[in-house]
């Protein structure tokens, strides 16, 4: 279990360590050398201003948005939200200089297009300088399957059925292209515009590789950028987070609205246009760029270590044999899919929590009291909410004319180990049905059907999660 959540985990300041599947054609150390080395910000992954705060062992300043200010006054609690950062408060950090808390470019863009949150300042005394290691969500599965198989019989056997079958007929749908990226994982590399198209129609059957084409996109823009205002938060020590949220509300349509990375899968001619359309420079690179690096981490993510991707074959396999051959892809289709049951509602806190549980574990005995988003440092950090060793304080915080934050009015409350309640997105079918007075939360991206209740609510994150 340990194993997992370490494996789940990157420190940019160490050389990678992670156990792949034979055969792949890149180790994660080359590709690790290539981003670092061969892109214009590639420097910022070691070099970063979150890094730097992070192994200082100073007190840290972090900026998290909130709807239900008046609710955590009332409970006088904190509570966590789930997503990328697995069970922690969702945040982004905040530099202190004279003029006062200068938010990081992420939390810059979320208040100026969230401005109907309240701003909340968080400052975090570590008991020492802390580790450096990020969250990945795209190497969850494992855990994920790991904890449905040890919970599913808190599902009927017509639930388990019907899930059984959906992520079978989703993988036989898309099991040519499944086999094609671990034949360009391994090196045999296949024309990039047909690539990206198979990747476009395969979305719809595995929505994780949604999630892995957007991932591999921002990674693309944030590291190879070179405009005057990636170049300006680069001096700042951030990578541009603003990037990637473009991107994601010019690819969908009503992504504004309903943020469900599931939704992500532009074809080749689009996939140029929305590149050329941020930065021209970068359009011609784009679609190879996907092809050999969605492929090496679709392979790395999918499948145990102990496979040899060159023999692995998706076609006609069935689902008790993936469930050992590529438990890091079964089990994101199963956290997906499990989401849209009726008794989602139910299942939640029986699935998530078993997963909090856990990684708050990991944290506590690494030292750890502000996980962050590992994909990249790109600044999205979190708060453990049952970190034993170090002191937090909370304020609202008011924004000035500068750009700056100052603390306002401390907040009396404690963080609990209690998940805020979110459900997923609907589907796009059942979108059409949906009822005029559901309720849904634009920042998260999921969709409540009753109004919140303080004690359901407290600390929900009024920003984004990834996953």
């Amino acid at each position: 279990m340990r194993d997992e959540w370490e494996s789940a985990h990157t420190d940019y300041t160490t050389p990678a360590q992670r156990q792949l599947p034979a055969s792949l054609a890149d180790s994660e150390s080359d590709w690790r050398h290539y981003l670092e080395c061969s892109t214009p910000n590639g420097w910022l992954i070691q070099n970063n201003a979150m890094t730097e705060a992070l192994v200082s062992g100073k007190p840290m300043y972090l900026l998290h948005g909130t709807k239900h200010i008046d609710a955590i006054r009332i409970s006088r609690q904190l509570h966590v939200s789930t997503g990328c950062l697995v069970g922690a408060l969702y945040c982004s950090p905040l530099v202190s200089q004279r003029g006062g808390l200068r938010p990081h470019n992420l939390g810059a863009y979320l208040m100026r297009t969230k401005p109907s949150t309240t701003p909340m300042v968080f400052e975090v005394t570590p008991d020492a300088p802390i580790r450096p290691k990020g969250v990945d969500y795209l190497h969850l599965g494992a855990i994920h399957l790991r904890t449905y198989e040890r919970y599913q019989s808190f599902l009927t056997l017509a639930e388990k059925d019907q899930l059984d079958h959906t992520v079978l007929t989703g993988l036989h749908a898309a099991a040519v292209f499944l086999d094609v990226a671990l034949h360009n994982a391994t090196g045999h590399a296949t024309p990039a515009p047909a690539f990206i198209n198979q990747l476009s129609d395969a979305v719809a059957h595995v929505p994780f590789l949604g999630y892995l084409y957007f991932e591999v996109l921002s990674e693309y823009l944030m590291l190879h950028s070179a405009t005057a205002e990636t170049k300006t938060f680069a001096q700042a020590g951030e990578l541009n987070n603003w990037l990637y949220k473009r991107l994601a509300f010019a690819a969908v349509d009503g992504m504004g609205q309903l943020f469900d990375l599931a939704r992500f899968n532009p074809r080749h001619p689009q996939l140029i246009r929305l590149i050329e359309g941020m930065e021209p420079a970068l359009g011609p690179g784009v679609a190879e760029y996907v092809r050999r690096r969605l492929s090496h981490l679709f392979a790395r993510t999918a499948l145990h270590p102990s496979q040899d991707a060159a023999s692995v074959t998706f076609l006609g396999t069935d689902l008790s044999t993936l469930r050992n051959v590529a438990p890091g892809l079964i089990g994101q289709m199963i956290f997906r899919e499990i989401r849209y049951m009726p008794r989602y509602q139910q299942l939640y806190h029986c699935f998530e929590k078993a997963k909090a549980l856990e990684v708050w574990d990991y944290w506590n005995s690494e030292g750890i009291p502000t996980p962050f988003n590992g994909i990249l440092p790109k600044g999205e950090m979190g708060i453990n909410p049952v970190y034993p060793r170090s002191g937090v304080r909370a304020w609202t915080a008011e924004l000035d004319g500068r750009g700056y934050l100052h603390p306002a009015d401390e907040v009396t409350a404690v963080f609990t180990p209690h998940l805020a309640t979110w459900w997923a997105p609907p589907r796009q079918r059942e979108m059409q049905n949906a009822a005029d007075d559901s309720r849904f939360d634009l920042a998260l991206g999921v969709r409540s059907p009753v109004p919140p209740q303080p004690s359901s609510t407290n600390g929900v994150s009024a920003w984004p999660t990834s996953s």
